[in-house]
C-alpha cells in the first residue's frame, strides 16, 4: 500500500518519526548512513577508452593518421612516428582539458543544489541543507519554497503546489492532508503528497519525507534534467563560427599550395604520368605538409578554450557570491547596461529592525508594547521563525516578519507559545502584488478573530474603527490625518511602514469570501521598519555610472521611502522622474518609452509594470538586468536579458527563474558580475588575436617561400608541433586573464558586436607581417650565424619564440602597454617559460624526429633577443597611436 492511501498518524508511524519532535540529530545521521544523501546520483562517466575513441574520429585527426600511414608505408619512419606522437599529444591535451572542464561544471551543480529547508529535529526547527534531508524528516514548506524530497502532507493551508515540470499540468495543484482511497491513483491525483523539484505557489504545509535522491519522482527523470550548463551559448556558436570560417580558408589555401607543389613537379619534369612513382615522395611531402597547415590553421584549441574559461571563470565568480547558473550570462552581463534592482536586500541590508511603533493612539518604546492585539498580529499573522543564540538573531523566513517576532521577544512573548496555544489557523489569506497584505483568522473561546497586516494605505482602507486610548472607537478623518502625517514622516526618512488591524467574529462567516471577511476591521498601530544601506552599494553605484550603466529602481515600497533611499544613493538628478506604478499604467507604450531614459524609481512596483519596463528597455536596444527575490519577480526575471536571484531572501520560484544567484544578496556583487562578464568575454578576444596571428604567420611564410622559391621552411612535425604548443597551455592560460580595473570605465559592449574588432585585425595584421619579415629575413640571410645546417632549425625555433613572446603582446588591447600587468597573469608566464624549456630539448635531443640540429648557447641568445623585437614593435607601435590619438585629442 502507498503512503498516499494511509492516514497521516500510519505514516509518521511506520517511519518512526514524531510531528513535533522530528528525529534526533543521532537517528537522522543513521539514517543517511542507511539510505544516502538526498541528492541523484551523476550520470556514468564516458571511459577514457570511449573518449579516446571519440577523439580519433574528428575529421582532422582522420586525415593526420592517414598521413602517419602513408608515411609509414614510404618508409618514413621517422615522419610516420612523429604524426602518430603528434596525434597521441594532441588527443591527451583534448581529454584532460575536457576533464577538467567537466570538474569545474560538477562542482558549480554542487554549488547549485545546496538548497535550505526548515525541518524539525531534536524538537526544533532548523534550516538544513537539502542534500542532509533523510526518511522521516518533518519539513515546514511555506509560499516560494522548492519542495526538497517527496513527502506525505501532514498538515496543509491553503497550499497550492505548481507540479508542472511533473504532471505536465499548467495550474496550480491544490493539496490537503486527507487519505486517498483509490488505488493506483495518478500522481496528478494525488492531493495529500509533494513532490522534489516542485514549488510551493501558495500557503504553507507540513509534511514527512517518504523518499529521498534516486527514489523520488524526480529522480526518475533526472537524467532528462541534467545538461543545461552543457548548452551552446550564443557566444560559442559565434566562435565555432568563426573556426569554421579559418577551417575553411585555411583548407583553400592549403590545397592551393598542394596543386602549386604538384605543378612545379610537373614542371621540373618530376612528374611524368607513365613513371608515377619517381614523383610519390614528392607528392606525399606535398599532402602531408597542406595537410599539416590545415591542421595549423584551425583553432582546435578554440572550443576547449571557451568551456575552460567560461567554467574557471564561472568558479571565480561564484567565490566572488556570484552564482552562474546559466552558461549564457557569462557572455550577456558583459553588455548590459540597465540594471533594474530591487531595493530590500539588494541595495539595502535586509537586517530589518522594528525602530518605531504606533499603537493604542501614540508612540511607544519598541520595547514597551503592551498592546496584545498587535502582540499576536506580529506572532500568528506570520510565517518566519527565529532563534536568539547569544543575544544574536537568526532570521529563518521573510526578514520584515522576523523582525516583528523579535519585537515581541523584546517585550517578552514566546511566539511559539502564542502558536500553541491558538493551534493551526481556520483560514489565511496569503500576501500578493495586487492585495499588499496578508490575513489569518484564528478560533478564540468566544468566536473567532481576524488579523491582518500590510501597505498602510491598504489597512486603512478597509478599517473603521481604531483602538485608542484602550478603548475602540469610531475612525474619523482626524484619525486617518494623524496616522498619515506619522506614516508619511516615517516613510521620508527610508523606514518601511507595517500596520496592522484585527476584526472579531461571533459568527463563522464564510472565509471563502475574502472581500466580505477583510472589511470594517480595527486598526491597532504600525510600526516603522529600518534597513539600512549597504556600507559598499554607493561605491557600485557609482562604478556603474562609470561604465555607462543606468539603475532604476523597481520596488514595491511606497514613493516617499523609495525616493529618499534613491536620494542617499545619489541616483536622483534634476531632470530624474520618481513615480509610482500608477503613473505608468496610465501611460501608453509610446510615451512611456519616451519617458524611461530619466526614470529612476518605480514605487509601489507590481510584477506586470516590471516585465512591461524591461520589454519597453528591451525595445529601446538595452539590455537589461533585473534582480528579484520574490515569486512575483520570477516573469521579469525571465524576460530580462540576465535574471539576477537574491540567495538568502530569495525563494526558489525567483532562483529558478534565474540566471545568476547572489549568494551575498549584494548589489555591489551584480558589478563586480559586470566586471567578469567583459574580462570573459576581453579573454576570448585575446586567444582569438593570438591564434589568428599564428595562422597568418604560418600561412603568408610558406605562401612567401613557394613564390620566392625559398625551400619549405617549416616541416610537418614542425607544423603539426607548433599547432600543438600554440593550441595548448599558452593559448588557453589567456583565458585565466583576470579582469582589468578599467573595465568598467568602459561603455558596454554592443549586442552584435563582432568580436575580432578593427584593434584586434590592425595587431594581427601587423605583429603577424613583422614576424613574416623577420622570418624571411633569416631564410634569406645568416642574419644570427651558425653553420648552413643550423638556418632552418634557427628559422624553425625563432617561428615558436616569435609566438611565445606574442603571446604577451596578446594579452592588452589598445595602446595599453603590456607591462604594468606583465605579472598579474602568473600562471601564463610560467607556462610559456615551461614551453620554452620544451621548445629547447625538443631542438637540441629532437633532431631525429623534427629535422633539428642542436644550437650553441650564443645561438640561443641572439634568437632571444632577435624574437623579443615584436615586443619592441607592439610597444613602439602603441606609443605611436598614444601621440596620434592625443594630437587629435588636442585637435
Amino acid at each position: 500500500m502507498d503512503f498516499f492511501q494511509k492516514e497521516v498518524e500510519e505514516v509518521i508511524s511506520e517511519l518512526k518519526s514524531n510531528e513535533e519532535t522530528g528525529l534526533s540529530a543521532v537517528e537522522a545521521e543513521t539514517r543517511i548512513q542507511r539510505y544516502g544523501k538526498n541528492v541523484f546520483t551523476p550520470k556514468e562517466k564516458e571511459s577514457i577508452f570511449t573518449k579516446i575513441i571519440d577523439s580519433l574520429k574528428e575529421p582532422l585527426i582522420l586525415i593526420l593518421l592517414i598521413s602517419g600511414l602513408i608515411s609509414l608505408a614510404m618508409g618514413h619512419i621517422a615522419d610516420g612516428l612523429g604524426i602518430f606522437v603528434a596525434v597521441l599529444i594532441a588527443t591527451s591535451i583534448s581529454i584532460i582539458q575536457e576533464g577538467k572542464s567537466d570538474k569545474a561544471f560538477e562542482a558549480l551543480s554542487k554549488l547549485s543544489e545546496d538548497v535550505h529547508v526548515k525541518v524539525v529535529r531534536d524538537g526544533e526547527i532548523v534550516l538544513l541543507s537539502q542534500s542532509d534531508l533523510t526518511i522521516g524528516d518533518i519539513i515546514h514548506l511555506e509560499t516560494g519554497d522548492k519542495v526538497p524530497a517527496d513527502a506525505r502532507i501532514i498538515h496543509a493551508s491553503s497550499l497550492g503546489i505548481d507540479e508542472s515540470m511533473l504532471t505536465g499540468e499548467a495550474e496550480a495543484s491544490s493539496k490537503n492532508s486527507l487519505k486517498i482511497e483509490r488505488e493506483n491513483c495518478p500522481l496528478a491525483e494525488r492531493k495529500n503528497m509533494l513532490y522534489s523539484g516542485t514549488m510551493v505557489i501558495e500557503g504553507r504545509a507540513i509534511a514527512i519525507v517518504i523518499s529521498i535522491g534516486d527514489g523520488t519522482e524526480m529522480g526518475k527523470i533526472a537524467d532528462e534534467l541534467k545538461g543545461e550548463l552543457n548548452s551552446e551559448t550564443p557566444l560559442q556558436q559565434k566562435l565555432a563560427d568563426l573556426g569554421k570560417r579559418i577551417s575553411i580558408i585555411g583548407s583553400i589555401v592549403a590545397a592551393g599550395i598542394f596543386l602549386f607543389e604538384v605543378f612545379k613537379m610537373y614542371n621540373q619534369g618530376i612528374l611524368v604520368f607513365d613513371n608515377l612513382g619517381a614523383a610519390l615522395p614528392g607528392i606525399k611531402d606535398a599532402f602531408v605538409t597542406s595537410v599539416a597547415l590545415i591542421v595549423a590553421a584551425v583553432p582546435e584549441g578554440l572550443p576547449t578554450m571557451v568551456a575552460i574559461t567560461l567554467a574557471f571563470n564561472m568558479q571565480k565568480m561564484a567565490k566572488n557570491n556570484a552564482l552562474v547558473r546559466k552558461l549564457i550570462a557569462c557572455e550577456t552581463i558583459g553588455s548590459v547596461n540597465v540594471i533594474c534592482s530591487d531595493k530590500t536586500g539588494t541595495l539595502t541590508e535586509n537586517k530589518m529592525t522594528v525602530v518605531e511603533v504606533w499603537a493604542d493612539g501614540k508612540d511607544v518604546p519598541v520595547d514597551q508594547l503592551g498592546n496584545d492585539e498587535m502582540l499576536q498580529n506580529f506572532c500568528l499573522n506570520s510565517t518566519a521563525d527565529i532563534s536568539n543564540k547569544d543575544g544574536k538573531y537568526e532570521f529563518l523566513g521573510n526578514p520584515t516578519e522576523c523582525s516583528l517576532l523579535v519585537c515581541a521577544d523584546k517585550n517578552n512573548i514566546n511566539y511559539l507559545h502564542y502558536r500553541k496555544e491558538h493551534s493551526e489557523p481556520v483560514s489565511e489569506y496569503n500576501f500578493t502584488s495586487a492585495r499588499k497584505m496578508m490575513s489569518t483568522a484564528y478560533q478564540m473561546e468566544k468566536g473567532y478573530r481576524l488579523y491582518t497586516k500590510g501597505s498602510p494605505e491598504k489597512v486603512l482602507s478597509i478599517c473603521n474603527r481604531i483602538l485608542y486610548n484602550g478603548d475602540v472607537i469610531p475612525m474619523t478623518q482626524e484619525h486617518i490625518n494623524e496616522i498619515e502625517a506619522k506614516i508619511k514622516k516615517l516613510q521620508d526618512n527610508a523606514r518601511r511602514v507595517l500596520a496592522f488591524a484585527f476584526n472579531d467574529f461571533s459568527q463563522e462567516p464564510q472565509w471563502e469570501d475574502i472581500y466580505n471577511v477583510e472589511k470594517d476591521l480595527v486598526f491597532t498601530g504600525f510600526v516603522g521598519i529600518e534597513d539600512p544601506l549597504r556600507s559598499d552599494v554607493k561605491e557600485a553605484i557609482s562604478h556603474c555610472r562609470q561604465a555607462g550603466i543606468t539603475v532604476k529602481i523597481l520596488t514595491g515600497d511606497n514613493i516617499n521611502t523609495a525616493r529618499a533611499i534613491a536620494t542617499q544613493l545619489g541616483i536622483v538628478k534634476n531632470d530624474s522622474l520618481v513615480l509610482e506604478v500608477t503613473d505608468i499604467d496610465a501611460m501608453s507604450d509610446q510615451e512611456l518609452k519616451s519617458k524611461l531614459p530619466n526614470i529612476v524609481v518605480i514605487a509601489r512596483s507590481n510584477p506586470t509594470a516590471k516585465m512591461r519596463v524591461v520589454k519597453l528597455l528591451q525595445e529601446l536596444n538595452s539590455s537589461v538586468v533585473v534582480t528579484g527575490d520574490g515569486i512575483n519577480d520570477a516573469p521579469a526575471l525571465k524576460s530580462a536579458d540576465v535574471g539576477v536571484a537574491m540567495g538568502i531572501a530569495g525563494t526558489e520560484v525567483s532562483k529558478e527563474a534565474s540566471d545568476i544567484v547572489l549568494l551575498d544578496d549584494s548589489f555591489s556583487t551584480i558589478v563586480k558580475a559586470i566586471k567578469w562578464g567583459r574580462g570573459i568575454y576581453e579573454n576570448f578576444q585575446r586567444f582569438i588575436q593570438f591564434q589568428l596571428t599564428v595562422n597568418v604567420v604560418a600561412f603568408v611564410t610558406v605562401i612567401l617561400a613557394e613564390v620566392l622559391g625559398y625551400a619549405m621552411p617549416f616541416t610537418t612535425l614542425q607544423l603539426l608541433w607548433v599547432n600543438i604548443i600554440m593550441d595548448g597551455p599558452p593559448a588557453l592560460t589567456l583565458g585565466l586573464e583576470p579582469p582589468r580595473e578599467h573595465l568598467l570605465e568602459k561603455q558596454p559592449i554592443k549586442r552584435n558586436a563582432s568580436i575580432v574588432t578593427k584593434d584586434m585585425l590592425l595587431k594581427i595584421v601587423s605583429n603577424g607581417l613583422f614576424i613574416v619579415a623577420a622570418l624571411i629575413m633569416l631564410m634569406d640571410t645568416q642574419l644570427l650565424g651558425g653553420t648552413a645546417a643550423q638556418q632552418s632549425t634557427i628559422v624553425f625555433t625563432s617561428f615558436v619564440l616569435f609566438q611565445l613572446w606574442n603571446a604577451f603582446n596578446s594579452r592588452e588591447f589598445g595602446v595599453r602597454s603590456i607591462f604594468p600587468n606583465l605579472l598579474k597573469n602568473k600562471m601564463m608566464v610560467g607556462v610559456v617559460f615551461l614551453t620554452f624549456l620544451v621548445q629547447v630539448l625538443v631542438t637540441q635531443y629532437g633532431g631525429n624526429v623534427f629535422k633539428t640540429v642542436p644550437l650553441d648557447l650564443t645561438i640561443w641568445f641572439k634568437i632571444i633577443g632577435f624574437t623579443f623585437s615584436i615586443v619592441i614593435f607592439s610597444e613602439l607601435l602603441k606609443l605611436v597611436m598614444r601621440v596620434f590619438q592625443g594630437g587629435s585629442n588636442k585637435g
